[in-house]
Protein backbone atom coordinates (compact mmCIF):
# COMPACT_ATOMS: atom_id res chain seq x y z
CA UNK A 1 0.00 0.00 0.00
CA UNK A 2 1.40 3.26 -0.72
CA UNK A 3 1.00 6.92 0.94
CA UNK A 4 -0.87 9.89 0.37
CA UNK A 5 0.72 11.60 -2.87
CA UNK A 6 0.54 14.96 -3.84
CA UNK A 7 0.40 15.23 -7.97
CA UNK A 8 0.42 18.22 -10.00
CA UNK A 9 -1.11 18.37 -13.45
CA UNK A 10 1.03 18.66 -16.66
CA UNK A 11 -0.12 21.26 -18.93
CA UNK A 12 -0.35 18.25 -21.48
CA UNK A 13 -2.98 16.74 -19.14
CA UNK A 14 -5.09 20.51 -18.98
CA UNK A 15 -8.66 19.80 -20.09
CA UNK A 16 -8.43 16.01 -18.92
CA UNK A 17 -11.71 14.60 -16.92
CA UNK A 18 -10.59 13.86 -13.70
CA UNK A 19 -11.53 10.32 -13.44
CA UNK A 20 -9.94 9.30 -16.58
CA UNK A 21 -6.35 11.68 -15.53
CA UNK A 22 -6.21 9.20 -12.42
CA UNK A 23 -6.96 6.00 -14.87
CA UNK A 24 -3.92 6.90 -17.44
CA UNK A 25 -1.91 7.39 -14.06
CA UNK A 26 -2.81 4.27 -12.26
CA UNK A 27 -4.78 1.89 -14.82
CA UNK A 28 -4.35 -1.11 -12.38
CA UNK A 29 -7.28 0.71 -9.89
CA UNK A 30 -10.83 -0.85 -10.39
CA UNK A 31 -13.41 1.96 -11.84
CA UNK A 32 -15.32 1.18 -8.70
CA UNK A 33 -12.64 1.98 -6.93
CA UNK A 34 -11.99 5.40 -8.54
CA UNK A 35 -15.75 6.27 -7.80
CA UNK A 36 -15.79 5.54 -4.29
CA UNK A 37 -12.51 7.41 -3.65
CA UNK A 38 -14.42 10.33 -5.34
CA UNK A 39 -17.54 10.03 -3.55
CA UNK A 40 -16.08 10.19 0.13
CA UNK A 41 -13.16 12.60 -0.68
CA UNK A 42 -10.13 10.95 -0.62
CA UNK A 43 -9.32 12.06 -3.91
CA UNK A 44 -9.28 15.66 -4.15
CA UNK A 45 -7.89 18.76 -6.72
CA UNK A 46 -6.27 21.23 -4.65
CA UNK A 47 -7.34 20.28 -1.22
CA UNK A 48 -11.11 20.26 -2.64
CA UNK A 49 -13.72 17.41 -3.06
CA UNK A 50 -14.24 16.97 -6.36
CA UNK A 51 -16.43 14.69 -9.13
CA UNK A 52 -14.49 12.17 -12.08
CA UNK A 53 -16.01 14.65 -14.76
CA UNK A 54 -14.40 17.97 -13.34
CA UNK A 55 -11.72 19.10 -16.46
CA UNK A 56 -8.45 19.62 -14.70
CA UNK A 57 -5.96 22.28 -15.04
CA UNK A 58 -2.41 22.40 -15.56
CA UNK A 59 -0.64 23.02 -12.03
CA UNK A 60 -3.32 21.97 -9.90
CA UNK A 61 -2.43 19.56 -7.28
CA UNK A 62 -4.15 16.01 -6.83
CA UNK A 63 -4.29 14.38 -4.01
CA UNK A 64 -4.16 10.45 -3.80
CA UNK A 65 -4.28 8.26 -1.37
CA UNK A 66 -2.90 5.57 -0.23
CA UNK A 67 -3.26 2.92 -2.89
CA UNK A 68 -2.96 -0.74 -3.22
CA UNK A 69 0.11 -2.34 -4.83
CA UNK A 70 -0.88 -3.68 -8.81
CA UNK A 71 0.42 -7.03 -7.19
CA UNK A 72 -1.90 -6.65 -4.58
CA UNK A 73 -4.80 -6.09 -6.53
CA UNK A 74 -6.99 -9.54 -6.82
CA UNK A 75 -6.35 -10.67 -10.42
CA UNK A 76 -9.76 -10.29 -12.30
CA UNK A 77 -11.57 -13.69 -13.80
CA UNK A 78 -10.20 -14.82 -17.16
CA UNK A 79 -11.97 -13.06 -19.67
CA UNK A 80 -14.66 -15.95 -20.90
CA UNK A 81 -13.98 -16.94 -24.88
CA UNK A 82 -17.54 -15.80 -25.83
CA UNK A 83 -16.95 -12.66 -24.73
CA UNK A 84 -13.68 -12.55 -26.59
CA UNK A 85 -15.39 -13.55 -29.46
CA UNK A 86 -17.98 -10.82 -29.05
CA UNK A 87 -15.71 -8.14 -28.57
CA UNK A 88 -13.63 -9.13 -31.64
CA UNK A 89 -16.64 -9.16 -33.63
CA UNK A 90 -17.21 -5.69 -33.07
CA UNK A 91 -14.05 -4.74 -34.00
CA UNK A 92 -14.08 -2.42 -37.41
CA UNK A 93 -10.30 -0.58 -37.09
CA UNK A 94 -6.93 -1.41 -35.50
CA UNK A 95 -3.61 -0.26 -36.04
CA UNK A 96 -0.29 -0.41 -33.41
CA UNK A 97 -2.49 2.59 -31.30
CA UNK A 98 -6.28 2.14 -31.65
CA UNK A 99 -9.08 0.01 -32.02
CA UNK A 100 -12.36 0.98 -32.95
CA UNK A 101 -15.44 -0.68 -31.77
CA UNK A 102 -18.80 -0.65 -33.38
CA UNK A 103 -20.70 -0.48 -30.32
CA UNK A 104 -24.09 -2.27 -30.12
CA UNK A 105 -27.47 -1.15 -29.02
CA UNK A 106 -28.21 -1.56 -25.17
CA UNK A 107 -24.84 -2.25 -23.71
CA UNK A 108 -22.91 0.33 -21.47
CA UNK A 109 -19.36 1.52 -21.70
CA UNK A 110 -18.94 1.68 -18.15
CA UNK A 111 -20.26 -0.19 -15.12
CA UNK A 112 -22.23 1.63 -12.93
CA UNK A 113 -25.20 0.50 -10.31
CA UNK A 114 -27.04 -2.52 -11.15
CA UNK A 115 -24.47 -2.74 -14.18
CA UNK A 116 -21.95 -5.82 -14.01
CA UNK A 117 -21.16 -6.38 -18.08
CA UNK A 118 -20.00 -4.06 -20.15
CA UNK A 119 -17.52 -2.65 -22.58
CA UNK A 120 -15.12 -1.01 -20.10
CA UNK A 121 -14.83 -4.28 -17.91
CA UNK A 122 -14.48 -6.78 -21.52
CA UNK A 123 -11.42 -4.66 -22.74
CA UNK A 124 -8.72 -7.23 -21.85
CA UNK A 125 -10.50 -9.79 -24.38
CA UNK A 126 -8.87 -7.18 -27.03
CA UNK A 127 -5.44 -6.71 -25.05
CA UNK A 128 -3.62 -5.95 -22.19
CA UNK A 129 -3.46 -2.01 -21.21
CA UNK A 130 -6.43 -1.13 -23.44
CA UNK A 131 -8.40 1.84 -22.32
CA UNK A 132 -11.19 3.87 -23.53
CA UNK A 133 -10.51 7.18 -24.93
CA UNK A 134 -14.43 8.70 -25.24
CA UNK A 135 -17.85 6.98 -24.09
CA UNK A 136 -20.95 6.63 -25.72
CA UNK A 137 -24.86 6.05 -24.01
CA UNK A 138 -26.03 2.61 -23.75
CA UNK A 139 -28.26 2.84 -26.51
CA UNK A 140 -26.19 4.64 -28.55
CA UNK A 141 -24.48 2.37 -31.09
CA UNK A 142 -21.37 3.22 -33.62
CA UNK A 143 -17.86 4.20 -33.65
CA UNK A 144 -16.19 3.50 -29.83
CA UNK A 145 -12.43 4.17 -29.58
CA UNK A 146 -10.10 2.36 -27.79
CA UNK A 147 -6.34 2.74 -27.20
CA UNK A 148 -3.80 0.13 -26.51
CA UNK A 149 -1.94 1.88 -23.97
CA UNK A 150 -1.38 5.23 -22.44
CA UNK A 151 0.71 6.92 -24.60
CA UNK A 152 -2.18 6.34 -27.09
CA UNK A 153 -4.96 7.27 -24.78
CA UNK A 154 -2.98 11.04 -24.23
CA UNK A 155 -2.80 11.49 -27.80
CA UNK A 156 -6.52 10.23 -29.06
CA UNK A 157 -7.82 11.93 -25.76
CA UNK A 158 -6.17 15.44 -26.00
CA UNK A 159 -7.61 15.37 -29.69
CA UNK A 160 -11.52 15.21 -28.50
CA UNK A 161 -10.15 17.53 -25.64
CA UNK A 162 -9.33 20.01 -28.17
CA UNK A 163 -12.27 19.09 -30.55
CA UNK A 164 -9.93 18.60 -33.27
CA UNK A 165 -11.96 14.83 -33.63
CA UNK A 166 -14.79 14.87 -35.83
CA UNK A 167 -17.81 13.45 -34.65
CA UNK A 168 -20.68 12.77 -37.08
CA UNK A 169 -23.92 10.76 -36.06
CA UNK A 170 -26.91 10.02 -37.78
CA UNK A 171 -30.29 10.12 -36.51
CA UNK A 172 -34.29 9.08 -36.71
CA UNK A 173 -36.34 11.71 -35.08
CA UNK A 174 -39.87 11.78 -34.61
CA UNK A 175 -40.89 14.57 -36.53
CA UNK A 176 -39.14 17.00 -38.72
CA UNK A 177 -36.38 19.37 -37.03
CA UNK A 178 -37.51 22.72 -37.72
CA UNK A 179 -35.29 24.76 -39.37
CA UNK A 180 -34.41 21.57 -41.36
CA UNK A 181 -30.33 22.50 -41.04
CA UNK A 182 -28.34 24.69 -39.35
CA UNK A 183 -26.77 24.97 -35.75
CA UNK A 184 -28.20 25.05 -32.21
CA UNK A 185 -26.64 26.52 -29.32
CA UNK A 186 -27.09 27.31 -25.62
CA UNK A 187 -26.56 26.07 -22.10
CA UNK A 188 -27.73 23.00 -20.70
CA UNK A 189 -27.64 21.45 -17.11
CA UNK A 190 -28.52 18.55 -15.06
CA UNK A 191 -32.12 18.36 -14.27
CA UNK A 192 -35.28 16.28 -13.51
CA UNK A 193 -37.48 14.24 -15.64
CA UNK A 194 -41.45 15.72 -14.84
CA UNK A 195 -44.08 13.89 -16.62
CA UNK A 196 -45.47 15.29 -19.17
CA UNK A 197 -45.54 12.61 -21.34
CA UNK A 198 -46.32 10.28 -19.13
CA UNK A 199 -42.39 9.06 -18.40
CA UNK A 200 -42.37 5.83 -17.03
CA UNK A 201 -38.62 7.06 -15.77
CA UNK A 202 -40.31 10.41 -14.04
CA UNK A 203 -37.72 11.70 -11.10
CA UNK A 204 -34.58 10.39 -12.91
CA UNK A 205 -31.71 12.86 -14.13
CA UNK A 206 -32.02 14.48 -17.23
CA UNK A 207 -30.35 17.56 -19.29
CA UNK A 208 -31.76 20.44 -19.21
CA UNK A 209 -31.95 23.99 -21.21
CA UNK A 210 -31.10 26.68 -19.00
CA UNK A 211 -29.84 30.10 -18.68
CA UNK A 212 -26.23 31.49 -19.26
CA UNK A 213 -25.25 31.65 -15.52
CA UNK A 214 -27.33 29.19 -14.30
CA UNK A 215 -26.21 26.35 -11.79
CA UNK A 216 -23.94 24.02 -13.50
CA UNK A 217 -24.63 25.62 -17.03
CA UNK A 218 -22.26 24.34 -19.76
CA UNK A 219 -22.07 25.91 -23.26
CA UNK A 220 -23.20 23.09 -26.05
CA UNK A 221 -22.98 23.70 -29.69
CA UNK A 222 -24.46 21.27 -32.72
CA UNK A 223 -24.33 21.35 -36.24
CA UNK A 224 -27.30 19.58 -38.18
CA UNK A 225 -28.86 18.36 -41.48
CA UNK A 226 -32.23 16.69 -42.13
CA UNK A 227 -30.40 13.84 -45.41
CA UNK A 228 -34.13 12.43 -45.96
CA UNK A 229 -37.62 13.38 -44.56
CA UNK A 230 -40.65 10.95 -44.31
CA UNK A 231 -43.42 13.50 -44.53
CA UNK A 232 -43.99 15.03 -41.18
CA UNK A 233 -43.30 11.52 -39.62
CA UNK A 234 -39.39 11.25 -39.08
CA UNK A 235 -36.38 12.69 -40.74
CA UNK A 236 -33.16 11.13 -40.76
CA UNK A 237 -30.58 14.23 -39.24
CA UNK A 238 -26.78 13.84 -39.81
CA UNK A 239 -25.42 15.57 -37.17
CA UNK A 240 -22.02 17.08 -35.90
CA UNK A 241 -21.40 17.97 -32.49
CA UNK A 242 -18.60 20.78 -31.63
CA UNK A 243 -18.89 20.28 -27.86
CA UNK A 244 -19.00 17.16 -25.89
CA UNK A 245 -21.59 17.52 -23.59
CA UNK A 246 -23.84 14.89 -21.93
CA UNK A 247 -26.91 13.73 -23.38
CA UNK A 248 -26.14 17.02 -25.77
CA UNK A 249 -27.59 15.80 -29.57
CA UNK A 250 -30.88 13.65 -27.71
CA UNK A 251 -31.62 17.29 -26.02
CA UNK A 252 -30.44 19.31 -29.20
CA UNK A 253 -32.93 17.41 -31.01
CA UNK A 254 -35.86 17.60 -28.96
CA UNK A 255 -35.83 20.91 -28.38
CA UNK A 256 -35.90 21.44 -32.14
CA UNK A 257 -39.19 20.12 -31.83
CA UNK A 258 -37.99 16.55 -33.29
CA UNK A 259 -36.68 13.88 -30.62
CA UNK A 260 -34.58 11.01 -31.88
CA UNK A 261 -37.09 8.59 -32.09
CA UNK A 262 -37.52 5.63 -29.18
CA UNK A 263 -35.76 8.29 -26.65
CA UNK A 264 -37.21 6.94 -23.48
CA UNK A 265 -36.16 10.19 -21.57
CA UNK A 266 -36.08 13.41 -24.53
CA UNK A 267 -39.57 12.49 -25.53
CA UNK A 268 -42.40 14.30 -27.34
CA UNK A 269 -46.41 13.88 -27.29
CA UNK A 270 -46.37 12.24 -30.47
CA UNK A 271 -46.36 8.75 -30.96
CA UNK A 272 -43.43 6.93 -32.58
CA UNK A 273 -43.85 6.28 -36.29
CA UNK A 274 -45.84 3.47 -36.95
CA UNK A 275 -43.59 0.36 -38.03
CA UNK A 276 -40.41 2.01 -35.91
CA UNK A 277 -38.85 0.04 -32.82
CA UNK A 278 -39.06 1.22 -29.99
CA UNK A 279 -35.28 1.81 -29.31
CA UNK A 280 -33.35 4.46 -29.58
CA UNK A 281 -32.08 5.55 -33.04
CA UNK A 282 -29.11 7.30 -32.78
CA UNK A 283 -25.51 6.53 -34.36
CA UNK A 284 -21.74 6.72 -34.34
CA UNK A 285 -21.27 7.02 -37.69
CA UNK A 286 -18.03 8.21 -38.58
CA UNK A 287 -15.28 9.63 -36.40
CA UNK A 288 -12.39 11.11 -37.82
CA UNK A 289 -8.70 12.00 -36.15
CA UNK A 290 -6.44 14.21 -37.35
CA UNK A 291 -2.34 13.13 -37.14
CA UNK A 292 0.52 14.77 -37.76
CA UNK A 293 2.65 13.91 -41.47
CA UNK A 294 -0.11 11.14 -41.62
CA UNK A 295 -3.24 10.65 -43.27
CA UNK A 296 -6.47 11.36 -40.84
CA UNK A 297 -7.97 7.97 -39.34
CA UNK A 298 -11.34 8.10 -40.78
CA UNK A 299 -13.36 5.02 -39.13
CA UNK A 300 -17.06 4.52 -40.54
CA UNK A 301 -19.58 1.92 -38.68
CA UNK A 302 -22.30 -0.09 -40.05
CA UNK A 303 -25.75 0.97 -38.98
CA UNK A 304 -27.62 -1.25 -36.14
CA UNK A 305 -30.48 -3.54 -37.24
CA UNK A 306 -33.42 -1.65 -36.03
CA UNK A 307 -31.85 1.68 -37.84
CA UNK A 308 -31.16 -0.25 -41.20
CA UNK A 309 -35.02 -1.38 -41.02
CA UNK A 310 -35.90 2.11 -40.24
CA UNK A 311 -34.09 3.61 -42.98
CA UNK A 312 -35.71 0.81 -45.93
CA UNK A 313 -39.18 1.40 -44.20
CA UNK A 314 -38.88 4.78 -44.74
CA UNK A 315 -36.62 4.90 -48.23
CA UNK A 316 -33.64 6.93 -46.74
CA UNK A 317 -31.14 6.79 -49.19
CA UNK A 318 -28.01 8.33 -49.83
CA UNK A 319 -24.43 9.01 -48.13
CA UNK A 320 -25.94 11.50 -45.72
CA UNK A 321 -23.01 14.10 -46.79
CA UNK A 322 -22.85 17.46 -45.66
CA UNK A 323 -20.90 20.64 -46.50
CA UNK A 324 -20.63 21.79 -42.78
CA UNK A 325 -18.60 24.87 -43.58
CA UNK A 326 -21.61 26.23 -45.16
CA UNK A 327 -23.72 25.08 -42.15
CA UNK A 328 -21.51 26.70 -39.89
CA UNK A 329 -21.40 30.18 -41.83
CA UNK A 330 -24.92 29.84 -43.48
Amino acid sequence: MSGVQQMTVEAADAGSRLDRWFKRQFPHIPHGKVEKLLRTGQLRVDGKRAKGSARIEGGQVIRIPPLPEPSEIKTAAPIHKDDIAFMRGLVIYEDDALIALNKPFGIAVQGGTKTTRHIDGLLPALGEGCRLVHRLDRDTSGVLLIAKNVRAAKWAGRAFQSRRAEKIYWGITNGVPKPSGGEIKGYMAKGRLDNRFGNKHEGKEVMEAVRHGAPGAKHARTLYQCAAKAGQRAAWVVMQPLTGRTHQLRLHLQLLGAPIAGDPKYMTDRPLPGGLENKLHLHARRLTLPREGKADVVIEARLPGHMQRAFEMMGFEGTGEVDWDEIENG
